[in-house]
């Protein structure tokens, strides 16, 4: 059992950066993939950034190049670096460890890009 909890998220004008954390209760160098989802209201979770063991990284295309998924491996932790936010970017924002259909969820983080 790995518990996540995301911090971070709140109410940012566009154009401005946010940086979501999430701490694992357990050790994730070991965990094959770590990863960013969103949702926003009557809408599915969405991948937002993923980062499996060795580094390697995949973006959705609405945030490329805007939005950097990092993984500190010494605090069992895993960021979420976005930068010039959209407010299409507002939404909850959950951490994933493991895998969609598998791994583990955290409760998620709130991010509010206002115009």
């Amino acid at each position: 059992q790995v518990q996540l909890v995301e911090s971070g998220g709140g109410l940012v004008q566009a154009g401005r950066s946010l940086r979501l954390s999430c701490a694992a209760s357990t050790r994730i160098f070991s965990i094959n993939a770590m990863g960013w989802f969103r949702q926003t209201p009557g809408s599915q979770r969405e991948l937002v950034a993923v980062m499996t063991r060795d580094g390697n990284t995949n973006y959705a295309d609405s945030v490329k190049g805007r939005f950097t998924i990092s993984r500190d491996n010494a605090k069992n932790t895993v960021y979420l670096q976005m930068n010039s936010l959209k407010p299409e970017d507002t939404a909850v924002y959950y951490c994933n460890a493991g895998g969609v259909l598998a791994g583990f969820w955290g409760k998620g983080t709130l991010v509010t890009v206002s115009l």
